[in-house]
């Protein structure tokens, strides 16, 4: 029997494949997320690159959020690294989730970088 770990590298080695396969050569935009916190990278794989990244740990967001660990911090990490993707010159990405399920956090953050104007 495999324990939760374990099962959840399965999930993020299947989606990541997925991934890599329907890409087209557009960055990556990774999510993380953790009791505490949540972190976003826009990841360009064909040269090994973070082009952006934000976490609810940045100087800026940390003092306006109450929690790292809400959705409200999850839009805010969204339009951080959407705003920081576009200032490198990042407009297109794929969405990886990582093996986490598409709802609550990963998909407020989703939900705020398109709005910011990321496209996936």
């Amino acid at each position: 029997m495999m324990n939760a770990k374990e099962l959840h590298e399965r999930r993020k080695v299947r989606t990541r494949y997925q991934l890599k396969k329907k890409s087209d050569g557009r960055p990556r935009l990774s999510v993380h997320r953790t009791g505490e916190n949540i972190y976003a990278q826009v990841i360009d794989d064909s040269k090994g690159l973070t082009v952006a990244a934000a976490s609810s740990l940045d100087a800026d967001l940390r003092k306006s959020l109450k929690t790292g660990a809400d959705k409200k911090a999850a839009v805010a990490v969204g339009k951080l690294v959407a705003e920081r993707a576009k200032k490198a010159g990042v407009t297109q990405v794929v969405f990886d989730r990582g093996g986490y399920v598409y709802h609550g956090r990963v998909k407020e953050l989703a939900e705020a970088a398109r709005e910011a104007g990321l496209d996936f």
